[in-house]
């Protein structure tokens, strides 16, 4: 009976593939459902040899295993024989444990804690080859409890005799860092004594293990400045090295131990007067002497841009580098190009007269291919317009938004419309401007641009008549962009008199007739491209132009309503939405003029200059026919503006919160989100994140960057559209994420008194 039980197993382990065999049938089978069936039956044999608990082709089974793991079937229940492997004796054994371990363990299971013994034992052993598995099966699992036990045998092992092994021991005390940041005590005194090695690799790695250490700990960043001497002079004998097999690259010795070094001092000096001046002399060797002619050089000198520009560097380094990004831009690799724009577009805030040098290259790039060049490239020319150039930069702008691709359309109309807004020479300049981007990219805009330029119009009254014939011009050529015709329509409305009179006399004269305003009006009304919001601005224009034009046309302004019709009443629903309508009721004939008159007054006195209702003077029926009566929804008046709130604030860092709501959509909440800095400090890696409830729908768009510059500097922006359909009240809970004198800060919080408009 024992032997018999064991002929079924006997079978099913000699009929398994081996795993060149296994790999070959997996990739002949032409069909899905074939390497399924390859796969299924394979992984019965597995099961069953590792339910046999076969010693000698345990590690096999699990190779097999494994490589089914990466085709991605599930493999989990070979966990347990990864622990088996690894306790094993035998070095095939252990290969394919750790191994198994690194791809099938992870530390949201359990089982990744019963390997710490068997990853301590084998660390505490002499043999090289076993302790480096263990090293790299820890420093890619290990979780922060496994981190905590084994912190100590890893520190012994920083100052083992063999490289292999300290270069291991080095890049899993990174890990261990990054997972437990309060294990930086540990790893303090050997870092001094592994700065003097000579084998690049492991020098890199303590570089690493040393920028990890200053990210995180005040107390390492301290200690490791007074390094900088020792740092500078590592730095100086690779640059000055001649040509070294082993480590040049393109005839740069070693570029990414340099670039290691360069982000290390970059730490260091930041705010540090002292550290800064150390390295300044090295800084500016490294800037003229290495060579640009390949990648491997321009990343070494990219680099050392970013150092010089994030230490307090001397003022002729800090043109020395805007001058090497300027390069950078007539570089032909893309890649390049795009670096030197976004780092160009850093500098902008603080040395902007020196990136100012560059501005003819900057435009250049706007007519790049390559989008994401183009868009980088108008980022920068945007952050570049002051009340010097605004004149020449808003002209090469508007020629980019005549053939820019229409995702980039509407970042350059409301960047114009903005540069505009803050640097505008003369408020006619403003105007033009705004205009031709309403007449080029209207349909792109933001929501307010039509209120703002009805406020800068109505504002300048000397301006009113030259206005009126700019806009009306425009409204001949062409009533597809809608926010164009809207504007127009309210301005033709409020200072149509201006233009019958063609008391212009800035542009050409224009002769313009009582009913060619009024074809033009009946063309926006009957247009399929005309909004609702559209419609209702023409409606409004005809009902204010009824006091300024002659008898004969104010009953003709009635035909031209598309609400009115004889005999009856009818109501249109395009304006019906945009809340601009007229009701005629109960039929009758077309009144005559003194019922016209009458009637167009009252709608004048409804609708007068103050935006206010009037109570109109009583109408009494006349014999020529019956009441008309007229009942136009005006809109409301706007709601309050809704206070700002201070949400945050810490070593100079601080939030504050504006809100807007749209008075079309109710239900919409704008939060607008801005960061300023007045410490010492910039502020780098700067995330904000938001959450509302679920009855909620949030949309976070791209912030302004991810620096808050130091004293003052630039603002950081960032848009939150809050959807609150049930009109609940509002719960927001922010999260912030930022580096601030070498440490990183994390800040999660409820934002508190939160304005009772805000969800009302």
């Amino acid at each position: 009976m024992r032997n018999g039980s064991l002929l079924p197993r006997m079978v099913a382990s000699s009929s398994s593939l081996k795993l060149q065999d296994l790999i070959q049938e997996i990739r002949e089978a032409k069909t899905e459902a074939q390497e399924r069936e390859v796969i299924q039956k394979e992984c019965a044999h597995i099961r069953a040899s590792f339910r046999d608990g076969d010693p000698l082709h345990r590690h096999r089974q699990l190779a097999k295993l494994l490589y089914v793991h990466l085709l991605g079937y599930p493999a989990h229940f070979g966990q347990m024989e990864c622990l088996k492997l690894i306790a094993s004796p035998r070095f095939t054994d252990k290969r394919v444990g750790y191994l198994g371990a690194m791809l099938l363990l992870d530390e949201r299971q359990d089982a990744h804690l019963l390997i710490t013994n068997s990853i301590k034992n084998d660390l505490s052993q002499g043999i090289q080859a076993v302790q480096g598995l263990a090293l790299c099966t820890l420093s890619a699992t290990g979780s922060a409890e496994m981190c905590r036990d084994l912190a100590t045998e890893v520190e012994k092992l920083l100052l083992q005799p063999s490289a292999y092994v300290r270069k291991k021991a080095v890049l899993t005390a990174v890990h261990m860092i990054r997972k437990v940041p309060e294990l930086s005590d540990i790893f303090l005194p050997p870092c001094a004594q592994l700065l003097h090695e000579h084998h690049h690799g492991i020098l890199m790695g303590t570089i690493t293990l040393i920028t990890e250490l200053c990210e995180r700990s005040p107390v390492a960043l301290k200690h490791f400045r007074k390094m900088v001497p020792q740092l500078v002079h590592i730095l100086q004998t690779l640059v000055t090295t001649g040509y070294c097999t082993e480590h040049s690259i393109s005839g740069v010795s070693d570029p990414f131990l340099q670039v290691q070094i360069l982000r290390l001092l970059r730490i260091l000096g930041r705010n540090h007067e002292e550290s800064s001046e150390t390295m300044n002399d090295l800084l500016a060797q490294v800037a003229t002497n290495t060579d640009t002619s390949r990648n491997a050089g321009n990343a070494v000198l990219f680099e050392t841009v970013l150092t010089i520009m994030d230490i307090r560097s001397a003022a002729g380094l800090r043109v020395l580098a805007v001058n090497i990004l300027g390069r950078f831009l007539l570089n032909s690799d893309r890649n390049i190009r795009y670096v030197a724009l976004t780092s160009l577009l850093r500098l902008a805030q603080s040395d902007h007269s020196a990136v100012q040098r560059h501005r003819p290259t900057v435009v250049e790039c706007l007519r790049e291919p390559d989008s994401s060049l183009s868009r980088r490239a108008l980022e920068l020319s945007l952050a570049l317009v002051n009340s010097f150039n605004v004149r020449a930069m808003t002209q090469e702008l508007q020629g980019f938004l005549e053939s820019c691709p229409p995702d980039l359309q509407a970042d350059c109309a409301s960047g114009i419309l903005l540069a505009a807004e803050r640097f505008a020479p003369t408020k006619r300049w403003h105007i033009d401007t705004t205009l031709r981007v309403l007449m080029t990219a209207g349909t792109h805009v933001r929501d307010d641009t039509v209120a703002n330029l009805t406020q800068l119009i109505g504002g300048a009254q000397e301006l009113h008549a030259y206005s009126v014939c700019r806009l009306y011009s425009a409204l001949t050529e062409d009533i597809s962009q809608q926010p164009l015709v809207q504007v127009a329509a309210w301005c033709i409305g409020e200072y149509g008199d201006l233009l019958l009179e063609g008391s212009c006399e800035e542009i050409e004269p224009l002769q313009v007739e009582e009913e060619e305003v009024l074809a033009l009006l009946e063309r926006v009304l009957q247009s399929h491209m005309s909004l609702p919001a559209t419609r209702g601005y023409a409606l409004t224009a005809l009902v204010k132009l009824s006091t300024r034009l002659r008898g004969d046309n104010k009953a003709a302004i009635l035909e031209k309503i598309p609400l009115v019709e004889r005999g009856g009443s009818q109501v249109d629903e395009e304006a019906k939405e945009s809340k601009e309508t007229a009701q005629l009721s109960e039929a009758a004939p077309v009144p005559t003029e003194p019922q016209a008159s009458k009637l167009l007054d009252l709608l004048h006195l409804l609708d007068g200059p103050s935006g206010d209702a009037q109570h109109p003077p009583p109408l009494d029926p006349t014999p020529g026919g019956a009441l008309i009566h007229v009942n136009l929804p005006f809109a409301p008046p706007p709601p309050a503006p809704i206070p700002n709130l201070k949400v945050f604030e810490r070593e100079g860092l601080q939030l504050n919160l504006s809100f807007v709501r749209p008075p079309g959509t109710p239900t919409l909440l704008l939060i607008t989100v801005t960061a300023t800095n007045t410490s010492g400090g910039d502020v780098t890696h700067f995330i904000c994140q938001a959450a509302v409830p679920k009855s909620f729908q949030l949309q976070l768009q791209a912030p302004s960057g991810d620096t808050v510059p130091a004293q003052g500097g630039l603002p950081m922006t960032q848009l939150l559209r809050i959807l609150n359909p049930k009109k609940a009240p509002l719960r927001l809970k922010l999260r912030l994420t930022y580096n601030h004198f070498g440490q990183s800060v994390q800040e999660i919080f409820e934002v508190n008194n939160l304005p009772v408009e805000t969800w009302q």
